[in-house]
């Protein structure tokens, strides 16, 4: 009977008043103990609701049905296929969604409906795969900001590869303390190609100039990422180097310079197909032989072998210990090991390679020499500090 006058009711209401008739419709139903009739009548009435020409009645529907398991299926998916304001509430918290509904929802969705889909607690694998294939940027970035996702490796690969040229994106990726380190390096490498871009439009530096600047920076930061990841995770990051070419002998050599003897014995063993103990054992074998060997079978190139023969030997000799940088940091000492080892050599395809060590040498001087001052700098403040504080009068700790 109820049912009856609100249908009769809503065909003279206004909009407002339909839509807080309707809230109270939906409550009762999922809230009043109403008879199997009038429950049937209500539900009825809701889903005629639907065609109502006014949004707010069925805002009204979605506001109150949205979270509750015991909302009419055909109601929610209906009001998951209105317009987006309407959808978003279903689409973020209804639990009658199955996961193949949230999968085919992001396939056919807007992007709203991707984000609010995104937003969804403990949103399933599946789910998250498909938002990081097919979903729009603001989606993706949703999604890696939710903290309740079961997002795969796949996924943040994927998510990569679409979108690690978006500032925003990268940022939330790179803070994120399980992020793999091929991935993070996938970013870094994004970083730099929109650098590259960037620079070169602006015609700040040429072209060519650019790429190897950023070329070097780019392996400066492998080297420093390398340092950072736990040594069981190197493999797949060597593995991840080579499979995009920049596994190359001028990173090697960057990575032995800096004493990061890991990388560099990890990168031998990739390349050489040689388990990584007996490398570990042929580089720090004194006999040299085999380690030469060892070199050929990783293909590296003969005219540099001069110069790993030489940082070999220096690493052997602990010449970088006392260096800061904890395999970092190119060690000076070591280049100019290197290129005093190298002097006598033939020129030709050498040559190069004897240029490149002269920017590695001038990049550890470089570093060296803004570490002292920074160091002064310090000194100077805490000296300064420590006056001030006797002259106040105050007793000075010994």
């Amino acid at each position: 009977m109820i049912v009856r006058q609100f249908l009769h009711w809503v065909r003279t209401a206004s909009a407002g008043e339909r839509a807080e008739a309707t809230n109270a419709l939906a409550r009762a139903y999922l809230y009043s103990d109403l008879s199997s009739h009038d429950r049937a009548a209500a539900e009825g009435a809701m889903i005629m609701l639907l065609d109502d020409p006014s949004p707010l009645v069925r805002l009204a529907l979605a506001a109150v049905l949205a979270s509750s398991d015991r909302a009419p299926p055909a109601l929610i998916y209906a009001l998951a296929n209105d317009q987006p304001d309407i959808a978003v509430l279903v689409l973020a918290h209804s639990p009658l969604f199955i996961d193949a509904d949230l999968v085919d929802m992001v396939a056919i969705g807007s992007p709203q409906a991707q984000i609010a889909i995104a937003r969804r607690p403990a949103l399933p694998r599946s789910v998250a795969a498909a938002i990081a294939e097919v979903g729009a940027d603001e989606a993706c970035l949703v999604l890696i900001e939710n903290p309740d996702v079961d997002l795969a490796l796949f996924s943040l690969d994927r998510i990569v590869d679409r979108f690690g040229h978006l500032a925003t994106i990268r940022e939330t990726l790179l803070a994120r303390a399980d992020l793999p380190a091929p991935t993070r390096h996938t970013l870094m490498t994004k970083l730099s190609q929109a650098l590259v871009e960037f620079v070169a439009a602006r015609d700040w530096l040429d072209s060519a100039q650019a790429r190897r600047i950023v070329q070097e920076a780019c392996e400066k930061g492998t080297v420093t990422l390398a340092a950072e990841t736990h040594q069981g995770d190197l493999g797949p990051l060597v593995r991840h180097l080579r499979a995009t070419g920049q596994l190359n002998a001028g990173l090697v050599l960057r990575a032995l310079l800096s004493g990061n003897t890991a990388l560099f014995e990890e990168a031998l063993a990739d390349l050489s197909g040689v388990p990584l103990a007996r490398v570990c054992s042929l580089v720090h074998d004194k006999g040299g032989a085999a380690f030469r060997a060892l070199y050929d079978k990783a293909g590296l190139p003969a005219s540099t072998w001069p110069a790993f023969r030489e940082a070999v030997d220096a690493l052997r000799e602990a010449v970088h210990f006392g260096e800061p940088g904890r395999g970092s940091r190119l060690k000076r000492r070591m280049i100019e090991r290197v290129l005093t080892g190298c002097g006598d050599a033939a020129l030709g395809d050498v040559e190069p390679f004897m240029t490149l060590l002269r920017r590695f040498a001038t990049e550890a001087a470089r570093e060296e020499a803004r570490r002292y001052c920074e160091e002064l700098v310090a000194e100077e403040v805490t000296v300064r500090e420590a006056l001030t504080y006797d002259m106040a009068g105050e007793r000075v700790a010994a």
